[in-house]
């Protein structure tokens, strides 16, 4: 875990071609992930949905065209991320802190965070700010990377710290963050031990998805 100001730096650096390098990176894949939430945010039927880490607003957009009927809001505190998502059209937009959130109790349906939570100084904090604003049978989904079983293990580890920061040091001339970026995935609590950490904090029905062979899961919970 980073201090706050390391991760605002570092996010504000790249906020203008994060998009750019997000889809080559992943080869196109982070779209399929969007939708894959954005599909089950529609099987819930929130009214109110707040994006957490919005970032450049890709999956505020996404959610909100998938659920036409509900308020969908943004939050981040990276001010520059927050101006690539306004450049897009993204609505409802604050610059706000995860640790820290400026909402009433009991304000959302469902609130998301997809490769957010991974750069929080305190990952049980912004689960429980998360919690917080959710009304009671609200929905928190967390979408995240993580790393994937043999065989794709080794493959998988060579791309994240050898390959990936290579890429991304040619397309945003910001090599470190993505250095960075293999770090805390390494560190970041996955599966069961990312579903007990919601259940923690007080969550109820902690699910655990694993999605494209577990490079990335998706985990939900009920307040």
């Amino acid at each position: 875990m980073q201090e706050p100001e390391f991760v605002k730096k570092l996010f504000g650096s790249i906020a203008t071609r994060y998009d750019l390098a997000n889809h080559l990176l992943s080869c196109g894949l982070d779209f399929w992930w969007r939708r894959k939430v954005a599909s089950l945010v529609r099987q819930l039927g929130p009214e109110t949905i707040l994006d957490l880490a919005t970032g450049s607003g890709d999956l505020a957009l996404t959610l909100a065209k998938a659920c036409p009927k509900a308020t969908v809001f943004g939050a981040d505190f990276c001010h520059p991320m927050l101006l690539q998502a306004a450049s897009k059209g993204v609505p409802n937009l604050t610059t706000a802190d995860g640790l820290n959130l400026p909402y009433a109790n009991e304000t959302f349906d469902l609130v998301t965070i997809a490769f957010g939570l991974r750069n929080m100084k305190s990952r049980s904090r912004g689960l429980s700010e998360m919690r917080r604003v959710l009304k009671p049978g609200g929905h928190a989904l967390v979408l995240d990377f993580s790393i994937p079983g043999a065989p794709l293990t080794g493959i998988y580890r060579f791309y994240l710290h050898r390959i990936l920061p290579w890429v991304a040091g040619v397309v945003t001339g910001e090599k470190s963050a993505y250095e960075y970026l293999g770090d805390s995935i390494e560190k970041f609590p996955q599966g069961q031990a990312m579903r007990e950490k919601m259940l923690g904090v007080g969550y109820r029905s902690a699910t655990v998805m694993p999605l494209s062979f577990g490079i990335v899961t998706l985990y939900a919970a009920e307040k």
